[in-house]
């Protein structure tokens, strides 16, 4: 299947771009869940897990998105 560019409004997008700006999105939600559930305390390296957080749903996002074929 591959990677296409996504045309919104005449600007050609990078679908990558799509997938961080989704993987971002569900990071912040997954992240203020797990704060709200656990406190600030029970994460250690917090900057590291909230990039760690982000690489995978990005990258989750991008496999079920080549997966089904859509986007």
């Amino acid at each position: 299947m591959g990677l296409r560019e996504i045309a919104v409004g005449g600007l050609y997008l990078s679908p990558l771009l799509v997938y961080a700006l989704l993987g971002f999105g569900a990071t912040l939600l997954i992240r203020a869940g797990l704060y709200r559930l656990l406190g600030a305390n029970r994460l250690w390296y917090e900057a590291w897990f909230d990039t760690a957080l982000f690489v995978i749903f990005t990258a989750v996002i991008a496999y079920l998105s080549s997966a089904t074929g859509n986007v």
